[in-house]
């Protein structure tokens, strides 16, 4: 993941400390470099205190980000005291990337006129003003928090994860391997309105890949091998292990071609009636790496991994809602044929067929399914969405993955995720219409996710 940069502003309102604002500096790029992360900050000479009070202060703070324009991917607006909004509009109109609002705490026996800093009233004037004239900002609570507090690492994670969002999504490429499939209606999408939302799709038709599976470059198929190797035990004939290689570097070259951030595949049943391959294992491989890989040509579901991906800044995968967990409402049994990241899984898993397809197509048709155990007693960010109207629609919440048990006979990879509103979850995807599939992640990040997709992106977003 490339390293995220945070563009500085500290803001000022005249008659308080000028000290104040040179502590502010220090402490927050100590607090920036702590979490991991870069930043750039204007020359202190350039203004007084090196801080933005006056719209001439703003408009010299603008032309910072200009010249700087591709460098940063959010601002941090630090206010150590009340702080002008004035500047601020003039400064941070055309910012175009994610603001993070953060102000100082006022401490008992800091409250005379030489130390009072204001910033909470500060605050409360700057946000209504970035709103009255259109610019979107984060907030985060608790509402006053000073830089060195280890809450506000927490606070830069947050914007972080919302920052890498915005970055990816606000232009965004797909690809789409084959058309959707003929039974499948449920994965339909509108391409127009992905599109307005800055979602570009790129189709590519199978018979093309086929084509190009014949001529992909030998030493590119001997590292997919070795790379998919680790990721599992693979016991059949060496030319299965070859064919599903040579789809993995086809991936590849149209991923580095096209500049792809997500695929959805259609997974079935070309490949089983043509190679007798299932393609689980790329798709595997794929997440591992941070490319937000959809089964079944879910391009919605790609969308959504996409963004959990990079909240959590971890590997996603795609899963059924599958089954009830027996009389236990608060459960349900998540379930795909095998195509986990390794990361996301309790070590290596083992090469199978898909039982579905050798039971329809015969012995042999759909080797490349990943079986083994997904990670157990994890928290995970999950969501799914749609398209409908023109725009987007999406939930979000964190669940737990239990450590619950499923029959040994279970095909594929299993695992059960609690949730305190399970039952209504089920319940708001049927009545809403929503896929059976359901992306996750470790960790919990979904009000990061809501945050970007709901206030930058435009997305309408369901929360559980």
């Amino acid at each position: 993941m490339t390293k995220l940069t945070f563009a500085l502003f500290f803001g000022n309102r005249g008659f308080f400390p000028g000290e104040l604002i040179a502590d502010a500096r220090r402490e927050l790029i100590q607090a920036v470099e702590k979490a991991g992360y870069g930043y750039i900050a204007m020359d202190e000479k350039l203004t007084r205190f090196g801080a933005v009070e006056t719209r001439e202060e703003g408009r010299k703070y603008a032309a910072f980000l200009r010249e700087h324009a591709g460098q940063f991917q959010g601002v941090i607006l630090c206010m150590p005291n009340f702080s002008d909004e004035n500047g601020a509009q003039a400064a941070l109109s055309e910012a175009g990337v994610p603001i993070l609002v953060q102000a100082y705490r006022d401490m008992p026996g800091k409250m005379d006129f030489a130390h009072r800093r204001d910033s909470m009233c500060g605050k409360f004037a700057m946000c209504n003003v970035l709103r009255q004239c259109g610019i979107k900002y984060t907030i985060i609570p608790p509402f006053t928090v000073d830089p060195g507090e280890e809450v506000f690492q927490e606070h830069l994670q947050k914007f972080a994860g919302i920052c890498r969002i915005v970055k990816t999504m606000r232009r965004m490429n797909l690809g789409s391997f084959g058309a959707r499939t003929t039974a499948f209606k449920t994965v339909r999408v509108d391409e127009i309105g992905l599109q307005r939302h800055g979602i570009n799709i790129e189709s590519f038709d199978l018979s093309q890949i086929f084509r190009l599976m014949k001529e992909a470059d030998s030493g590119r198929i001997e590292a997919k091998k070795k790379k998919l190797l680790e990721t599992t035990q693979f016991n059949y004939e060496a030319a299965k292990l070859d064919t599903i290689s040579r789809l993995g570097v086809v991936i590849d070259n149209y991923i580095e071609e096209y500049q792809l951030d997500a695929v959805a595949i259609r997974c079935w049943d070309e490949l089983e009636l043509s190679f007798g391959v299932a393609p689980c294992l790329l798709l595997g491989e794929l997440n591992e790496r941070g490319i937000a890989a959809g089964c079944e040509v879910d391009i919605a579901n790609a969308i959504i991994m996409k963004a959990i991906s990079l909240a959590g800044d971890s590997a996603p995968m795609l899963l059924d809602i599958n089954n009830n967990f027996g009389l236990d409402d608060n459960k349900s049994i998540l379930f795909h044929c095998g195509p986990v990241p390794i990361s996301l899984m309790e070590g290596k898993g083992i090469t199978e067929e898909h039982l579905m397809f050798r039971k329809s197509l015969g012995a042999g048709s759909g080797v490349g399914i990943n079986h083994g155990q997904i990670r157990q007693n994890l928290p995970v960010t999950f969501g799914s969405a749609k398209t409908e109207d023109g725009k987007i629609w999406a939930f979000l919440g964190e669940g737990y993955l239990t450590g619950d048990a499923i029959e040994e006979g279970f095909f594929g990879c299993g695992v059960v995720m609690e949730h305190p509103r399970m039952g209504e979850i089920v319940d708001y995807v049927g009545k809403e219409g929503y896929r059976h599939h359901l992306s996750l992640t470790a960790g919990k990040t979904a009000w990061a996710v809501r945050e970007a997709l709901e206030k930058y992106l435009g997305y309408e977003i369901h929360s559980f």
